[in-house]
């Protein structure tokens, strides 16, 4: 039996399924150099970026997490993508990720779709737990975070590599409150 995708509205936006006709905005955004500079994954060409879509769109099986186009609710646009990772039932938890294509910046697209997908985690999945973990030199997204109410838990230095360098994560969570 096929699960029905959770579609999360706010005033401004709507967070919907992905759908084929996403894939130019989705690799828009995953090859843009100010999106990817904080970012795990990144993109080269539209058919390299249509693997990922795949993971976005198939709620059947992707068991390890979810994501929604974030879009405006006047007018349809293509805003971003938000939704959750490693999704663990066992450990109820899972891990917050966004991102906005840059002209959509600094417009509260994003402090107003993240509730929605972690409300979405905390109350229709059951989650106890949702972290972000954040690239230290990252202050906007960790500024967003602070004004959402997560709350910082440390920082894992030189935990990674990246670009031939070491880099920071700051680990960011929020714990359902019952």
């Amino acid at each position: 039996m096929r699960r029905k995708f959770p579609i999360l509205e706010s005033e401004r936006v709507v967070l919907r399924q992905f759908v084929e006709s996403d894939l130019e905005n989705v690799f828009k955004g995953l090859s843009h150099p100010d999106i990817i500079k904080y970012y795990g994954i990144s993109f080269d060409s539209l058919d390299a970026t249509k693997e990922q879509m795949k993971w976005f769109a198939d709620l059947e099986k992707n068991e390890t997490g979810i994501w929604w186009a974030v879009c405006s609710k006047d007018d349809g646009r293509f805003l971003g993508a938000g939704g959750l990772n490693n999704l663990s039932k066992e450990n109820k938890k899972g891990e917050i990720g966004f991102w906005l294509l840059p002209e959509n910046w600094g417009k509260g697209f994003m402090t107003e779709s993240m509730p929605l997908v972690f409300n979405y985690g905390f109350n229709s999945i059951g989650l106890h737990r949702i972290e972000g973990f954040v690239e230290t030199e990252n202050e906007n997204c960790k500024k967003a975070l602070a004004r959402l109410k997560f709350n910082l838990e440390g920082t894992m230095r030189d935990c990674e590599i990246k670009n031939d360098a070491f880099i920071s994560l700051d680990i960011y969570a929020k714990i359902v409150v019952k």
